[in-house]
């Protein structure tokens, strides 16, 4: 029983690789800028400026990333498609393009 509890400790804590597509916004709006307009672009890199953190926002969901840095300011507000994995609800980036 308990090397079935631990497998599936070890399960849920492993990190879900794969490519998601959705706007870039920040973590103070979170799912309001999903349009791309120049107002939505205007507002994420303000509020990025003034400190808040770029998230991703796909599937009307918003979820955290754990690098920021790989976000370029070329991308805030706009939509994005973004590869790398998904562990404890963070989006850790290995690549980011503008999708269509």
């Amino acid at each position: 029983m308990k090397k079935l509890a631990l497998g599936l400790l070890m399960s849920a804590a492993a990190a879900l690789a794969g490519e998601w597509t959705g706007y870039v916004s920040e973590d103070k709006c979170g799912a309001k800028h999903q349009s791309g307009s120049p107002a939505d672009v205007s507002c994420v890199k303000a509020c990025i400026k003034g400190g808040a953190k770029p998230v991703l926002v796909t599937d009307g969901k918003v979820v955290p990333i754990a690098n920021p840095d790989k976000v370029p300011e070329s991308l805030y507000g706009l939509k994005a498609k973004v590869s790398g994995e998904l562990k404890d609800g963070r989006l850790q980036i290995a690549s980011i393009q503008k999708a269509d």
